[in-house]
């Protein structure tokens, strides 16, 4: 690798105009927030990732040794740090959403889910359909207050949601839009106050981002470890992209960055019991699919380095890509790495940008403290 500076300054304002502001984190530089941005304003649902990965891809390249994608769109960078352990670091970059399942005779579109799509926030939002001219406004109906039976609260099923895309009817909404196009909110990121930041698809935007930053930290710290920075395809459909990259890799430890569940609102249930907060930085899973030596050495790295961690039981599995990687060939020792994550799967999720920041340089110090290491294996 090139010796000098491995980043390049921002230009311009962030697809769709959108930026976020300097103030968001103490951290980040501009050409991070305006990845950020970038990942955030990319529409991609689960198995229509290709949009995001070039974003993906676009910005690793300025750092990284190579840069691959494989037959479904999986990308990984590669940082050759020469003849210590090889890492993986992963987040997914697919998000939840609809498809276009069939269209009426009077030109309005039926829907079904792309992985765990909620149905009780899913009427009267604006969407695109993406179509392979370009989005296409709509909304999903939902009929006034004053007409509705004040008695039922049910929820539809979204199979029963249609949206209205303006067609007049059956030819004109096909003239527009295909059977199978994806569809996704129409949400508008925005800052909060301090370095609070709400969107749609930040699980697990964040996540890929984590993923890029490490690799880039990794290498601007000289890292005897090589590390591969992975944005993994179809996560929310199965985990599909991470069964793949396990195989191919086979890495020495793999840590897939996912959100994870922050406690600390009002509208968390009360017998769901965790400790979790944003800004109280990224999250250590430990139990089930978390390798015990990989969790101790980035617990180890963390106090190191100074950087808070949060600790997060996992009794059963992680519901993450770790839970594909660990059973990958032989097995790989993996780790969930949680970013806190208030309202997740809603079109308003919400994050603290410092936890991202903390997390990408925990695992660039994972990175370089590991490179003595000749595997994670359990010592029995």
């Amino acid at each position: 690798m090139a010796d000098g500076p491995r980043r390049k300054a921002a230009q311009g304002t962030g697809i769709g105009g959108f930026l976020l502001a300097p103030t968001t984190s103490t951290h980040m530089h501009d050409d991070q927030r305006e990845f950020l941005s970038n990942l955030l304003a990319t529409a991609s649902p689960s198995g229509f990732e290709t949009p995001a990965q070039r974003v993906w891809v676009d910005y690793v390249e300025r750092f990284a040794d190579e840069v691959r994608t494989d037959d479904y769109g999986n990308a990984i960078a590669v940082y050759d740090g020469g003849d210590g352990p090889e890492l993986a670091v992963s987040g997914h970059a697919d998000e939840i959403g609809f498809v276009v399942s069939a269209i009426n005779t009077d030109g309005y579109l039926h829907l079904s889910p792309v992985g765990g799509s909620d149905r009780s926030v899913s009427k009267a939002r604006q969407v695109h359909v993406h179509t392979a001219d370009g989005p296409v406004n709509g909304v999903i109906g939902q009929a006034a207050i004053h007409v509705r039976d004040k008695d039922d609260t049910e929820y539809d099923d979204i199979e029963e949601m249609t949206v209205d895309i303006g067609a007049g009817d059956e030819d004109e909404a096909r003239d527009l839009v295909d059977i199978g196009d994806p569809v996704t909110f129409a949400q508008t990121p925005s800052p909060l106050r301090g370095s609070l930041l709400t969107a749609r698809g930040l699980d697990n935007r964040v996540g890929v981002w984590v993923a890029a930053e490490t690799l880039c930290r990794a290498a601007e710290r000289g890292a005897e470890s090589t590390v591969y920075a992975v944005s993994t395809v179809q996560e929310e459909v199965g985990l599909s992209g991470a069964k793949m990259v396990g195989y191919d890799l086979d890495p020495d430890a793999a840590v897939a960055v996912d959100v994870t569940h922050a406690s600390d609102h009002p509208e968390f249930p009360g017998n769901k019991h965790n400790e979790i907060a944003l800004g109280d930085g990224p999250v250590v899973a430990r139990g089930s699919t978390n390798h015990t030596a990989v969790v101790d050495a980035v617990r180890d790295a963390a106090d190191d380095a100074g950087i808070d961690v949060q600790l997060q039981a996992t009794g059963i599995r992680t519901g993450t890509d770790a839970d594909a990687f660990y059973t990958s060939r032989s097995g790989i020792p993996s780790l969930n790495l949680g970013l806190p994550n208030r309202y997740m799967h809603t079109p308003a999720e919400v994050v603290n940008t410092e936890d991202l920041d903390a997390a990408a340089d925990l695992l660039a110090a994972f990175a370089v403290r590991a490179a003595g290491r000749d595997s994670f294996a359990i010592d029995l």
